[in-house]
C-alpha cells in the first residue's frame, strides 16, 4: 500500500529529552490506528525535527497530503503567531503539497472530557458523611 497522506503531531519542544516520551507513545497509537498514513512528531523549539524539515521530508517522500495537529492545551502565543507563518513558509516552499492544520487538541471538547475522566478517576472518592 502506498502511503499518500501523513499527520505531524506539533509539539513545543523542550531541553529534556525525557518531555518527548509520550509523544512518541501518541505516535506509535497514532500509526497503529491508521497504518495507511505516515505520522511524523515535530517540535516549535529545543529538539528535532522541525516542522519545516519534517514537511520537507514528507515531500520527499511523495506524500501528497500533510495534516498538521498542535499538540498544545490551547490557543497561545505560539500557535497564533509562531505557527501560522511557520506552516506559510512551509506551504511556500512545497506548493504542491496540501498541508492542513486543525485545532489544538486542548481545544477539542472529547480531549478535555477524557482529560476530566482521568481527574475524576485519580481523585480519592469523598468520604461517607
Amino acid at each position: 500500500m502506498t502511503t499518500t497522506q501523513a499527520i505531524i503531531l506539533f509539539g513545543h519542544g523542550a531541553r529534556d529529552v525525557r518531555w518527548r516520551e509520550p509523544f512518541d507513545r501518541l505516535q506509535a497509537r497514532l500509526s497503529a490506528l491508521r497504518p495507511d498514513c505516515a505520522v511524523r512528531l515535530a517540535f516549535l523549539e529545543l529538539m528535532p525535527p522541525t516542522l519545516a524539515d519534517a514537511i520537507a521530508a514528507l515531500a520527499a517522500e511523495g506524500i501528497g497530503v500533510v495534516t498538521v495537529v498542535p499538540v498544545f492545551f490551547g490557543q497561545g502565543g505560539h500557535l497564533r503567531r509562531d505557527f501560522p507563518l511557520l506552516i506559510d513558509a512551509c506551504r511556500a516552499r512545497h506548493p504542491s503539497l496540501d498541508i492542513r492544520v486543525s485545532s489544538a487538541v486542548g481545544e477539542v471538547d472529547s480531549v478535555l472530557d477524557a482529560i476530566a475522566a482521568y481527574c475524576v478517576q485519580v481523585v480519592a472518592p469523598a468520604a461517607p458523611g
